[in-house]
């Protein structure tokens, strides 16, 4: 019988409290102890003791006069779940002092190239009002960063928007265009209009084919019934430049991407055509979950982050227009 007068059905799922009793009147010896240790009465604590008995249908004490002593048993258990109820009482203090301290927890998927011209200025404002932030940033393709979302794995994922996002909510950060860029020697420095024919010839360098990046400017070739005869797929943005540089090739970029060069000089950018080749900016979280303030004030930090970006062809220097 229970402490409600209720039988209580066998079952080796033991309650966390009743096994804090039992530790209690083991290592005290009295009732009357262990009910003064744990703040309760002594018939809460004995009734206790007396559910967690039948739940294992054995007794686990012996009385020696007023002294409760563990049998075979009840020694058997204590050797158990002392080592086991040390460990819950260690997490539970970790987890109060957690809670002390006002510590968050931000875990980011990006797009590479956010973690290189984004990531870092966003990150720098959002520990100034939250220095105890605990951040882990994974980069990867939109793919990847999707995925790390569905399984609870990233809380935000920032990257530009997938045609398709099911089970995801989608939260506009900014949008950028992307322009062609190349080296300042390059015959399209002059702005004369670019032929179908100069662009089935030249040698186009590229983000990797499995970027949404990529597939937005194969897209466009695709529209404009282009087939480039070259193309070089490389990660890196900034190994692009430096290829784009050498006059090896011309490449489809975001003049945020190459800010420092287009005022030295080193790159010219020219759009890709009358009509502008956008690409929307987004973080994507999972739908329904509503985001912590520290969440709410990483989306507000990017946006403000993208207020001072070059955007499109009317942030671009000395654009022949």
């Amino acid at each position: 019988m229970g402490a409600d007068g209720h039988r209580r059905p066998t079952t080796t799922l033991m309650e966390t409290r009743l096994l804090k009793m039992f530790c209690a009147v083991a290592e005290c010896g009295s009732l009357v102890k262990a009910a003064a240790r744990l703040h309760l009465t002594p018939s809460a604590v004995s009734h206790g003791i007396k559910d967690l008995e039948v739940d294992l249908g054995c007794r686990l004490f012996e009385r020696a006069g007023k002294k409760l002593l563990l049998n075979m048993a009840g020694e058997q258990l204590l050797l158990q779940v002392r080592p086991a109820l040390a460990t819950l009482d260690t997490a539970a203090d970790a987890i109060r002092r957690l809670a002390k301290l006002g510590r968050a927890r931000l875990r980011l998927g990006a797009a590479a190239t956010a973690c290189g011209y984004i990531l870092p200025r966003v990150i720098r404002e959002l520990k100034k009002t939250n220095a105890n932030l605990d951040l882990q940033v994974e980069s990867g393709n939109t793919a990847d960063m999707l995925e790390l979302v569905r399984t609870n794995k990233a809380d935000l994922a920032l990257g530009i928007a997938p045609d398709h996002h099911p089970g995801l909510e989608v939260r506009p950060i900014f949008r950028d265009e992307l322009m062609f860029a190349f080296a300042p020697g390059h015959p399209w420095a002059d702005g004369r209009p670019i032929s179908r024919e100069e662009l089935r010839h030249q040698p186009i360098i590229l983000t990797q084919r499995a970027s949404l990046t990529a597939q937005l400017v194969n897209r466009f070739f695709q529209n404009h019934h282009i087939v480039p005869g070259a193309i070089m797929e490389i990660a890196s943005v900034e190994a692009i430049k430096e290829l784009v540089k050498l006059n090896l090739g011309v490449s489809v970029l975001a003049p945020w991407t190459a800010e420092k060069e287009l005022l030295r000089g080193s790159l010219v950018m020219r759009p890709v055509g009358s009509k502008p080749l956008l690409r929307n900016w987004v973080v994507l979280s999972l739908l329904g979950r509503q985001l912590t303030p520290v969440e709410t004030a990483f989306c507000q930090l990017c946006r403000n982050q993208a207020t001072g970006m070059r955007l499109d062809r009317r942030d671009v220097p000395n654009l022949k227009r």
